[in-house]
């Protein structure tokens, strides 16, 4: 479910769906953006700005995680290799969601809304610092001193001793790593504490383009399968139900990307937001991911799949935009996103006769053969860019990573 929309703070977004075993509901949850009651009438300047700046952060984890993706599908080091999603768990992924969902649904229920959240904001404060470090790492191994010496650490838990000795925890790291969570750390402690709207992006970022980065489909007909069973699941819960309304009024995570509608009139404490849920990035995203890889195996030194999808996903997010826009009513955003990004590189590979090639196309020849399924339950073990992708997977798995959105439109 998803859908671009404007909310004042005070409701708060997010949504689940768990999915595979990949992003915590591996991004088969959701995030709604409702408006529920204040009628705030945002300017054309603002709506544009917000709009416009959701649609760049949309853009920027796909593009450089679709990018990392083809060095990460090559990586040598078991450790740091992407979780690989088949055709039987993308079939299974909406099952999953919805039934995720509806147990949040049920969850939200019964229990006190103020405990559950308090229990999301931890596992999102070790997820998100974990996400956003692994994010950094590149960067700090380049900006990183040479005249600094770069230290290696390792933390181990052990249970039993002996021969029956166990490892719980293998965590390997240098200095360049603990920079990168001690800076991510102060991040995850200004979003524990204020709930700011950019400590929220700044996770929300880091979330989706490792999403898209360790995320793997194993070939394009998987990805058919997972686009088009969560285009139905998108729109069944967004049209058919409250569920999701009810789910994303409780639900307090990072899991989604805001912009704030009033930043103008306000600044930085403006508080009516126009949001894009983590889903709608993610699931187009691995896709787009998928053809980045197909167009480098074809070894023409072109993009052709790559930039026709990523053209593709700017039209379905602009559709998605202008029809909410339009219409004033919440629109699920891959009921345009998954016609657009499947269709436009099918109709490319009509006309450059590679169909065949295309759906023949196995993205795990490009891994080892011991490359984890997404169905594994990951190791908590290696570098802190393994581990972040460890807590990736099970966070798409479960339901708790970002998937849906909707939003309410009077105020856009």
């Amino acid at each position: 479910m998803s859908e671009a929309q404007t909310a004042p703070a005070s409701a708060p977004e997010a949504a689940a769906a768990a999915v595979l075993e990949a992003l915590n509901s591996t991004d088969s949850n959701g995030t709604e953006a409702l408006n529920a009651t204040a009628k705030f009438v945002a300017s054309p300047e603002g709506t544009a700005l917000a709009y416009g700046s959701l649609v760049l952060m949309a853009l920027l984890p796909i593009f450089f995680g679709a990018l990392r993706s083809v060095s990460c599908s090559k990586s040598k080091n078991a450790a740091d290799m992407p979780e690989t999603i088949t055709s039987r768990d993308a079939a299974r992924f909406p099952i999953i969601a919805s039934c995720t969902l509806f147990g949040l649904y049920l969850f939200f229920k019964v229990f006190s809304q103020e405990y559950i959240n308090m229990l999301l904001s931890i596992y999102f404060f070790a997820l998100g610092v974990l996400a956003l470090s692994h994010t950094m790492s590149p960067l700090m191994t380049r900006i990183f001193p040479t005249s600094i010496p770069n230290k290696q650490f390792q933390l181990l838990f052990t249970q039993g001793s002996g021969e029956s000795k166990e490892e719980i925890v293998n965590y390997e790291f240098d200095t360049k790593n603990l920079v990168c969570l001690v800076i991510s750390s102060v991040v995850g402690v200004w979003y524990v504490l204020k709930k700011h709207w950019i400590a929220n992006n700044l996770f929300g970022l880091a979330f989706a383009l490792n999403g898209v980065e360790l995320l793997h489909l194993n070939n394009v007909s998987t990805g058919c399968i997972l686009l088009w069973g969560l285009f139905v699941y998108d729109v069944f819960w967004v049209f058919g139900t409250n569920v999701m309304v009810t789910v994303a009024k409780s639900f307090e995570a990072p899991i989604k990307l805001v912009f704030p509608q009033d930043l103008l009139e306000k600044g930085l404490g403006a508080s009516n937001f126009a949001m894009l849920g983590l889903g709608d990035i993610v699931i187009p995203g691995i896709f787009i991911a998928l053809l980045l890889r197909f167009d480098v195996s074809l070894k023409k030194n072109s993009r052709t799949y790559f930039y026709s999808s990523f053209l593709a996903y700017i039209f379905g997010l602009g559709l998605t935009i202008f029809v909410m826009h339009t219409f004033k009513h919440a629109q699920p955003a891959l009921l345009y996103l998954v016609p657009a990004c499947v269709g436009f590189p099918v109709v490319v590979a009509l006309v450059k006769g590679e169909l065949t090639e295309m759906f023949s196309y196995e993205s795990s020849e490009d891994v080892l053969p011991g490359s984890p399924r997404l169905t594994s339950f990951p190791t908590v073990s290696g570098s802190p860019a393994s581990l972040a992708s460890s807590m990736d997977a099970i966070s798409m798995a479960t339901g708790s990573s970002p998937r849906h959105r909707r939003s309410q439109p009077d105020s856009m």
